[in-house]
């Protein structure tokens, strides 16, 4: 029999801090356990059943339910400004609506502004965050130029800030994006720092002359954003950036990965042995890119983000499947780019790539609906796909290891603020949704439908992270001694998502009347009961940052490896003395050999020397005879002049022919033949020429 649940006033429980998981199924990426969970001041004391614990500890029943490492979303965007608008989401409403869905910690990005340095904005960022996040969080930061002082302070945040992943732009031309000799010094400084390399990965330029060809044709709508960056555009960048961060020998992040063949590339770089890692995202696994082509604006630029959501609507399930399977590239959307990351890592690359809850839950045909104010909402980069297929084929990823890590990107802005590209799709806000259904909809479109099990589940949404940015074994794992950030989660509940009931401050949701199974019963932040049975009790200012140490095992073991595999020849002075000895006994022997045969002939000849007789040219204007004219004992005298000798022969190998030479000459004449004179005659060019020979 169970020991009946204690329920304990949250004020009480604070003071305890004392907190007793009994009955569920703990779930780690390496298995499933039935374990009890003893919590004490934050951290899991022990682990088992029958566990003898202080009295006065709260006891949660987990009965028919997991208990899992809470989220790690290592892709968010709070209080970011970009395209002349700051995000909606604070870092206080952001980690809310992250801990309301099962999420315990984020990884938000740094993006410097204009003329700003790297460790200012690093300040700025910290200043905020610090007194709002309601769970832990940590930082990546962006590389926008490229220059000596960056390179400093790049050291300058990994030694003494606690920061070790740095995020390159391959798109956004003139504003954010590095060109491929700043990428290879970039690589270069993550791989001396011991820092992972996170590319955004679609190619700027051809972007841009895509947009520029779309407006000026009269395209303006959301649905021209995925049209100005098509699934190959993606997936180039994402092979190109693979195999820079190959050659450098850098670990790599790509982030987003939002289309079936950027998938495939990441995929293919890991089988080839690459440190690289994929990551997908929510909206990308949870919809896809037909939104864009909704026939409300406002719908469909609520889906642009950048890669965009790929319309096909497989492209999730591909992602999904590929997480079930380290460069760290972000937000892969496309087939193609997922396709990339996998390729190079199959070549021996170390790559990882990231996509998004949005990827595998959604596509991008809401970008080409009628309802512009519909569509407007879709837009993200690279944006979400309008093949419906793209979906399902992420989702397969995740599941089969062809991508590691599923974030959200969330980077949400108001209908009002997408509105500001209402006659330019290029001017609309990128960005979506998903921290706070990130887990839900990966559940839903992976677990839920039979792709992958609950031990990936975990892997794709909370360890691998974890691993990836050195947050193991702290984060990302329930086992002794780790934090306690847990999340007890009811596979059977089912809730709808809205924007009617969501946390999070933006006014609308892409995965809008999606009804999905499972839904965090309780999710446990630093020890702390932040949703209790369902009711959030997040707390302002609770969590805190933490230090991402840089030279994590996990990742660069693998380019430990790598650079153990090309290797010269060994050759030592005594080697080298051999093979030198060896040479001069060949050449002995040769000189000895040359000297025999020299002395051999010359006993052949008596010991005479014949030295060879001088040719002796004769003068031009010696007199001679034709040939013709020469008598000889059996000739029978000189020819008359004209005439042919029929015994002399044309044939000699004593001069080399410079023109090719008829093989025969065929004569034309009567039947029984025709004479001229005593010989036959030879038919003269001007014959031949009128018979056509």
């Amino acid at each position: 029999m169970s020991t009946p649940v204690k329920k304990v006033p949250i004020h009480l429980q604070s003071a305890q801090n004392r907190l007793l998981i009994k009955n569920g199924k703990v779930v780690n990426d390496d298995g499933i356990t039935d374990n009890d969970v003893y919590i004490e001041d934050g951290i899991i004391k022990q682990m088992g059943r029958n566990l003898i614990i202080p009295g006065g500890t709260r006891i949660i029943d987990a009965r028919g339910k997991y208990v899992m490492p809470g989220g790690i979303d290592p892709h968010t965007h709070f209080e970011c400004e970009l395209m002349g608008a700051k995000s909606v989401d604070d870092f206080y409403q952001g980690t809310k609506a992250a801990v309301a869905g099962g999420t315990t910690m984020i990884i938000d990005f740094v993006i410097p502004r204009k003329d700003e340095s790297l460790l200012e904005a690093y300040e700025r960022y910290r200043e905020s965050a610090d007194q709002k996040v309601c769970c832990d969080y940590s930082l990546h930061v962006a590389v926008t130029s490229w220059s000596p002082k960056v390179k400093e302070e790049m050291a300058t945040l990994v030694k003494d800030h606690g920061v070790s992943s740095f995020k390159m732009f391959m798109a956004y031309r003139d504003l954010f994006m590095l060109r491929d000799p700043e990428l290879i010094e970039t690589f270069k400084t993550c791989k001396e720092l011991g820092a992972i390399a996170m590319v955004h990965a679609e190619n700027g330029d051809i972007i841009a002359e895509n947009t520029k060809r779309l407006l000026d044709a009269g395209v303006t709508g959301p649905e021209g954003h995925e049209m100005s960056r098509p699934e190959e555009v993606e997936a180039e960048a994402v092979n190109r950036a693979c195999v820079i961060a190959s050659q450098v020998n850098c670990p790599l992040y790509i982030v987003h990965v939002m289309s079936r063949s950027a998938a495939e590339a990441v995929d293919a770089a890991r089988k080839r042995g690459a440190c690289v890692f994929g990551e997908t995202l929510a909206a990308a696994i949870g919809t896809d890119g037909t939104n864009y082509a909704h026939k409300c604006w406002k719908h469909a630029a609520a889906h642009v983000l950048s890669p965009p959501l790929r319309p096909d609507p497989d492209t999730s399930c591909v992602l999904l499947n590929m997480l079930t399977n380290p460069l760290y590239v972000t937000a892969l959307s496309s087939k193609s780019a997922a396709d990339v990351v996998s390729s190079k890592r199959s070549e021996g690359v170390v790559l990882f790539g990231e996509t998004l809850a949005s990827t595998v839950g959604i596509d991008g045909s809401e970008q080409y609906g009628k309802d512009i104010e519909k569509a407007r909402r879709y837009i993200t980069s690279p944006p979400l796909r309008p093949d419906s297929t793209t979906p399902a084929y992420l989702i397969e990823h995740l599941a089969q290891d062809g991508l590691q890590v599923t974030g959200s990107d969330n980077c949400t802005f108001n209908a009002e603020q997408k509105a500001l590209g209402k006659d330019d799709f290029s001017k609309i806000p990128n960005g979506v949704n998903g921290v706070e259904d990130r887990m839900s909809v990966v559940w839903e479109k992976g677990v839920h439908a039979g792709i992958m099990d609950p031990t990936r589940f975990v892997a794709v949404t909370s360890t691998n992270a974890a691993k990836i940015f050195n947050l193991y074994p702290r984060k990302g794992v329930i086992a002794v001694g780790s934090d306690a950030d847990i999340v007890v989660w009811d596979p059977n509940r089912k809730r709808t998502i809205s924007a009617q009931t969501h946390v999070q401050a933006v006014d609308f949701n892409i995965f809008e009347g999606m009804e999905v199974h499972g839904v965090p019963e309780y999710v446990i932040v630093e020890g702390r009961v932040c949703v209790d049975e369902c009711e959030l009790k997040a707390v302002h200012g609770f969590g805190k940052f933490v230090e991402t140490p840089s030279h994590v095992d996990y990742v660069y073991s693998m380019i430990e490896d790598r650079e153990k595999r090309p290797r010269g020849v060994a050759r030592s002075e005594a080697e080298a003395k051999k093979y030198a000895e060896e040479d001069a006994a060949i050449a002995k022997a040769k000189e000895e050999a040359r000297k025999a045969a020299a002395l051999a002939k010359n006993h052949q000849t008596n010991g005479t020397y014949e030295s060879p007789k001088p040719k002796i040219s004769m003068p031009d204007c010696m007199p001679t005879l034709p040939d013709s004219a020469v008598v000889t004992p059996s000739s029978k005298g000189p020819r008359l002049e004209g005439q042919r000798n029929l015994q002399d022969s044309t044939f000699s190998i004593s001069e080399d022919v410079e023109e090719a030479r008829r093989a025969c000459i065929r004569v034309n004449n009567p039947p029984g033949g025709r004479s001229a004179g005593g010989f036959w005659s030879v038919p003269s060019k001007e014959d031949l020429d009128a018979t056509g020979q």
